[in-house]
């Protein structure tokens, strides 16, 4: 259930999310209360992420979270957008 208030969040860019985007962090409107895969939907269309996006994890205030979980954001709170971390080719 959506209170229907909108929050700035800080996004931070790790690795090939960084690389693809073109920055290290960037701020981002979004609604206070909404699901994992929306949310990551919102960051992947925003900032250009589509070819990693079946690979990124998101980080809330510094906290791994679920795909299956509803997220709720107050203004301020950062997401760190992490693709694999893997080694090599």
């Amino acid at each position: 259930m959506a209170d229907g208030s909108i929050v700035e969040i800080r996004v931070l860019f790790f690795a090939k999310a960084r690389e693809l985007c073109g920055q290290k962090q960037s701020c981002l409107l979004v609604p206070s209360v909404t699901s994992y895969n929306n949310l990551l939907d919102e960051i992947v269309k925003k900032f250009s992420l589509e070819p990693i996006r079946d690979n990124l994890l998101l980080a809330i205030n510094e906290e791994y979270t679920s795909s299956e979980s509803e997220v709720q954001l107050k203004e301020g709170d950062e997401v760190a957008v992490i693709p694999p971390l893997s080694g090599g080719n």
